[in-house]
């Protein structure tokens, strides 16, 4: 599956202002229950935070992954928020986040929910792209930029 795939402009939050973690889980929560129908925005929120209670999921250099399983999801489907200041999310690196990548997948998505997710820390260790994620003023150019950077991908590989 294809990174873009999983995300829609509409679910992107751009240099949005947040005050923590919890509130970060919790807009994300709200941007991917917009879109699922068929879910509250409080039954997201549980998926991340009960994932998050088990380990951050921080992975450094301002980036987060908050990821969940839910019973009765079709098809895995993301939202990314863009902060305009970082948070402390608990990152490995102890460095505030400022990009965070929610995730969800059906519960028994073992082998597709991981290799999103590997697919995932491979874009966010990109710097280069980082750094342009994180000057994009809006939701548009935000799809755009994960957009081309899953297309050079394919195109490399």
């Amino acid at each position: 599956m294809q990174i873009p795939d999983l995300l829609t402009a509409e679910r992107i939050a751009c240099q949005q202002e947040c005050s923590s973690k919890k509130r970060s889980l919790d807009l994300l929560g709200k941007l991917l229950a917009d879109a699922l129908p068929d879910f509250t925005d409080g039954e997201i929120f549980d998926s991340l935070i009960g994932r998050e209670r088990l380990g951050s999921t921080g992975l450094g250099n301002g980036v987060a992954l908050p990821h969940g399983r839910v019973q009765g999801l079709k098809k895995p489907i993301a939202a990314l928020l863009v902060l305009s200041t970082g948070i402390d999310f608990d990152a490995i690196d102890s460095k505030p986040v400022d990009l965070l990548f929610a995730l969800l997948v059906p519960e028994e998505s073992t082998d597709e929910h991981l290799q999103i997710l590997a697919r995932l820390a491979e874009m966010f260790s990109d710097k280069k792209f980082c750094s342009e994620l994180r000057r994009a003023s809006n939701s548009e150019q935000c799809h755009k930029l994960i957009s081309n950077w899953d297309s050079r991908q394919q195109l490399s590989a």
